[in-house]
């Protein structure tokens, strides 16, 4: 019975996640940090 509880509520928490992230007033956010990779590497000291 508890095994089946905390199921439910990881599966809540999976698509209360999933419905966060692929929300559109997220995409300027994922945007600029796809960007990062390829940003300017002057502050990356070898």
């Amino acid at each position: 019975m508890i095994s089946g509880i905390v199921t439910a509520i990881l599966l809540l928490a999976f698509i209360g996640g999933w419905i966060w992230a692929w929300s559109p007033k997220r995409k300027p956010e994922f945007e600029a940090a796809a960007l990062l990779p390829l940003a300017n590497d002057e502050e990356q000291a070898p």
